[in-house]
């Protein structure tokens, strides 16, 4: 079984980010409206609120939103994205290359539905765990059941491993974050994507395996180095 984070791992961008300016776009809200509400939640996470406050926060904007209209807009945000470049190859290719190989695919994700389903779909992934919305009624309600962000994401690893009775010893995870750190650390084979310090200097110090997040190979030179 093989496990990874998705954004800015397996795609360049934050999904969560990019889609909500798209979906206001779509929605027909003033060109501000998204300046205004990324500018909360940066102020939150400057004065120390939790990366999964600040997740929970990012869902309340969608309160009364119907879940159907989300997601058919997930799949327009989705090709719009592809347009542009959204995969970052080595992690592509690697995620190929397990499926090829005949293991489970797991996207684990703070991200939701709109976002996750499309590149699941395109990827092959088998499943999609991500942030879940409470849906009532067919519209969400603005909370969720658990923000899928920092050590959630491991037990996810755990829980989804005993579902499909695989070894976590045999498994593989890609993460980019500090914050994935748990997830990498449920496994026996972690691999460490892009340059974020904290988490470089821990593979560094484990031995764990290391990926470029940009097209260019020669990158992975230069984690190396770091």
């Amino acid at each position: 079984m093989t496990f990874s984070d998705v954004d800015e791992t397996l795609i360049r961008v934050k999904s969560m980010f990019r889609f909500l300016d798209f979906y206001l776009a779509r929605r027909g809200e003033p060109a501000d409206t998204y300046d205004r509400l990324v500018g909360e939640m940066r102020r939150g996470a400057d004065r120390g609120l939790p990366r999964q406050e600040i997740n929970r926060r990012y869902y309340r904007y969608y309160a009364g939103e119907e879940a159907k209209q989300l997601a058919a807009v997930g799949r327009e945000w989705y090709a719009h994205e592809t347009e542009h470049g959204l995969y970052v190859p080595a992690v592509r290719r690697a995620l190929a290359g397990h499926r090829e190989a005949g293991e489970p695919i797991v996207l684990v994700s703070g991200s939701f539905f709109a976002c996750l389903d499309p590149i699941a779909e395109a990827t092959g992934a088998d499943w999609a765990i991500g942030t879940r919305p409470v849906i009532r009624r067919g519209r969400l309600t603005g909370e969720v059941v658990v923000p899928m962000i920092g050590a959630t994401k491991g037990r996810a690893a755990h829980a989804a491993a005993a579902v499909r009775g695989a070894d976590l010893a045999a498994c593989t995870a890609y993460g980019d974050h500090i914050s994935d750190l748990d997830l990498l650390r449920a496994v026996g084979h972690p691999v460490v994507v892009g340059a974020d310090p904290a988490l470089n200097a821990h593979a560094e110090r484990a031995g764990w395996r290391r990926l470029p997040a940009g097209d260019d190979e020669s990158e992975l030179a230069e984690l190396e180095t770091v």
